[in-house]
């Protein structure tokens, strides 16, 4: 009996990750070093490793690469601070699943770009806490944050669900024995998502799966309703 939601954050909740590829990739440049759209996907969001050994291949000091790494996060809060980046269509997801389930949000973001996005998304009342780094030993795609979000909710883990988009949180998912379910963004469409309990097309899918008395697709785990409700 699916009773817990696990929710990614960045391309899932938020539409930020072309802006973090953005604030990375002009950062690299201004030492010649050009980031492709395939070495991104590749490095963060299947890998999780980041791309500043390109930086120390080019015999730059650790010094010179964390200063580095500050000014990219320097520009991506400064983006991050210009709009409303949550994805059309979530709140309504939100509300639909609102009372239902015990619902927190569980990403690798540091805290305080998270705080900036969330200042304008008015998203956060809808989650029951929030995990961030920080909050547990390593981050994904090791399975250390989904067995806090376990921790944290109180839920034996056949009755969580995560929802991610990314072959790296959906590793993080599967290692720590978890279900996964799969929204792909245009960034990472093109994955395999071996593993995923279901991949689909939009987040606004997401309702209709977890209706009161469904199966989980490819289990035979149920979703429930409530106590009191119909």
């Amino acid at each position: 009996m699916i009773k817990a939601l696990f929710w990614d954050n960045d391309g899932i909740l938020v539409d930020t990750e072309h802006l973090y590829f953005q604030a990375t990739r002009q950062v690299l440049g201004s030492v010649d070093i050009d980031l492709s759209p395939e070495q991104y996907l590749e490095w963060f969001m299947v890998q999780g490793c980041g791309a500043w050994h390109l930086a120390e291949e080019r015999g730059l000091p650790p010094e010179a690469v964390d200063a580095m790494r500050r000014e990219r996060n320097e520009r991506y809060n400064e983006l991050l601070r210009r709009e409303d980046l949550a994805i059309p269509g979530v709140r309504e997801v939100l509300e639909s699943l609102r009372g239902r389930f015990t619902m927190g949000i569980v990403t690798s973001s540091e805290r305080e770009p998270f705080e900036i996005i969330h200042r304008k998304t008015g998203l956060l009342p809808f989650f029951d806490f929030v995990l961030a780094h920080g909050d547990y030993a390593r981050s994904k795609p090791f399975p250390d944050p989904y067995l806090a979000a376990v921790d944290r909710c109180g839920f034996p883990k056949d009755e969580c669900l995560v929802i991610e988009d990314t072959e790296r949180g959906l590793a993080a998912a599967t290692a720590a024995g978890l279900a996964c379910v799969v929204v792909p963004t245009e960034l990472t469409r093109a994955c395999a998502f071996a593993g995923a309990w279901r991949v689909l097309e939009s987040l606004a899918e997401l309702p209709a799966l977890l209706q009161p008395g469904s199966h989980v697709p490819g289990t035979t785990r149920t979703v429930t309703p409530p106590s009191g409700a119909a």
